[in-house]
């Protein structure tokens, strides 16, 4: 029991940071314990965040609290120390191969927990305790343990090196700007520091801005090889099925000349039976019939010759047979040679196209992707012109300006039911599709809008917010109020500043994964852009978010002309 009792002991006052019986035990204000030096050393490292931890609970305190002496658990450590129950350091805080060790331990060297500038010495806990308590150490510089303190000692004399040579541009000592570095320019190695330090500053943010732009980059080379991965697929899958049904068409239509050719000749035989007069006549009306294969067989339209072929009547049966000399029919070498010709055609026409398929497989341009443009009439070089389409169109929105302006009514407009139709929410898709590089614009007028792209499935029937665009992750949609404005994609909300327009501008780069928003007026202001892969084709959407509010693609082109005016 004895024994129990004296292990709770030990327990209960070892310091949690030191490991080690409490040393002038002082209290946190949370209620946790620890040796004055310990909470400290500790406080001090997170002094330049301006806010201090209990290394047990992690309760922050701002300020830093100011630490009173737990005189009752003083009194009692001195008591168990003098029982000699006193700790050895655990394993962990002896220095090893890679930390920094107390100058001052003999035998066995413990970790240094801070290094003195000045002293140019590294101290363990129990050896810096003078440094926080003796008034001598008040104005010296405790660092974080460090192994480079001896580099700080001139060779020469022997002194700390606290000045700096602009001439030879090396650390000095004092004596050395009385003796060899007399008449250069020195000055103390913390003014150099003051100086340099803006710099040091300015360098770091570079990088991180490098930094930055790296990982966006590396982010966009990730989405390139997602959308080439999924081209290449689309690519092979297609042409699979293109080279499959071809193969079919091949085998179909040998087994229908096949077919044709016994079935002609058992006619033909037949007819050879008959009466001579049925004979001429269906000689006659063979070379007919041979004369428009021929023609049909120099046909270079691939699908006129397939249509023509098939729609050719049947020759009618014999009914009658006579008793004739039969010889041998030569005319079906005409199908033969028909049938080598379209061999030969076919094979000119897949080794042309070939040549033009494999020119098209071109390595991939995995460079970054192009620039937006910066002036407005950069990007009316990519301007798209727009319209609504009235199979998309909600029942309470009004098509007008020839399906370019949307206004938001209550009475339901007799649109006629289409699977395409927004059911439920007030809102329509462009009829153009959307891919590569595009800009178009909007101008509207109300309470509020929300102008998007959308994939082609995007929900129609539901009720639900699953159909409303930037709600899914079939969309991408801007909400602009009076109010303020917020960006949506897959039900995720982001904030987006900038002043108000009744003219927004759409910026798509569909291949590079690039959707921007612009504020349209005297100069172009970004408001919002998303970065990201698209597998489909888009769509633009436009939503009129009360009744009264309208939307319009704004009239870009016409005949070749960019109208580039503004409101």
């Amino acid at each position: 029991m004895a024994q129990k009792g004296v292990q709770l002991d030990r327990e209960a006052f070892f310091c949690p940071v030191c490991q080690d019986l409490l040393r002038d035990p002082v209290t946190t204000p949370c209620g946790h314990n620890y040796c004055t030096s310990c909470i400290r050393a500790h406080w001090d490292t997170e002094d330049e965040k301006g806010i201090h931890s209990c290394p047990q609970c992690r309760q922050t305190f701002t300020p830093r609290p100011v630490l009173l002496k737990n005189t009752m658990l003083a009194a009692v450590v001195e008591q168990l120390k003098k029982t000699g129950l006193q700790a050895a350091p655990a394993d962990h805080c002896y220095a090893g191969a890679e930390d920094v060790a107390c100058d001052f331990c003999t035998g066995r060297k413990l970790k240094a927990l801070k290094s003195c500038l000045v002293c140019l010495v590294s101290y363990c806990e129990q050896h810096l305790q003078p440094h926080y308590e003796s008034a001598a150490f008040k104005k010296h510089k405790l660092v974080e343990p460090s192994r480079k303190l001896q580099e700080n000692i001139c060779s020469r004399h022997d002194e700390v090196m606290k000045m700096f040579c602009r001439t030879d541009q090396q650390s000095i000592c004092y004596l050395c700007s009385e003796d060899q570095h007399k008449g250069h320019d020195t000055v103390l190695a913390a003014g150099e520091r003051t100086e340099w330090q803006p710099e040091l500053t300015m360098s770091r943010l570079n990088i991180q801005r490098r930094i930055q732009d790296r990982e966006k980059d590396l982010k966009e080379r990730q989405l390139e090889v997602v959308a080439i991965s999924y081209s290449v697929d689309e690519a092979v899958e297609h042409g699979e099925k293109t080279f499959t049904e071809l193969i079919r068409l091949m085998e179909r239509r040998s087994s229908e000349l096949k077919q044709q050719v016994r079935s002609q000749q058992e006619t033909e035989v037949n007819r050879v039976k008959a009466l001579q007069e049925e004979l001429e006549q269906e000689i006659r009306e063979l070379k007919r019939r041979d004369a428009e294969l021929e023609e049909l067989s120099h046909t270079e339209d691939h699908s006129q010759f397939v249509h023509s072929y098939r729609s050719l009547p049947a020759l009618r049966d014999d009914t009658h047979s006579s008793s004739i000399n039969i010889r041998p029919l030569r005319h079906f070498e005409d199908v033969t040679a028909a049938v080598s010709e379209l061999r030969e055609k076919l094979q000119d026409a897949l080794r042309d196209h070939w040549t033009n398929i494999s020119l098209t497989v071109t390595p991939v341009d995995v460079s970054l992707y192009q620039p937006e443009p910066t002036t407005r009439a950069g990007f009316l070089e990519y301007a798209q012109q727009l319209t609504l389409d009235p199979n998309t169109a909600n029942r309470e929105l009004l098509l007008s300006k020839r399906n370019r302006k949307a206004t938001s009514v209550k009475e339901k407009q007799p649109y006629s039911d289409h699977p395409e139709r927004f059911t439920f929410w007030s809102q329509a898709l462009s009829k153009e599709s959307l891919t590569g590089r595009c800009y178009w614009e909007v101008a509207w007028k109300g309470v509020g809008i929300a102008v998007g792209v959308a994939y082609k499935n995007i929900g129609r029937a539901e009720s639900s917010y699953d159909c409303l665009l930037g709600l899914n992750d079939q969309s991408w949609a801007l909400y602009y109020t009076k109010k303020d404005h917020e960006f949506w994609h897959n039900n995720i909300n982001t904030p987006v500043s900038g002043p108000r327009s009744s003219r927004l501008g759409v910026y798509l780069d569909h291949r590079a994964g690039v959707l921007s928003f612009y504020r349209v007026s005297d100069t172009m202001t970004l408001l919002h852009r998303v970065r990201t892969c698209f597998t489909q084709p888009l769509y633009a959407g436009l939503h009129p978010s009360c009744y009264g509010c309208t939307a319009e693609f704004v009239k870009l082109k016409e005949s070749g002309i960019v109208w580039a005016t503004l409101p």
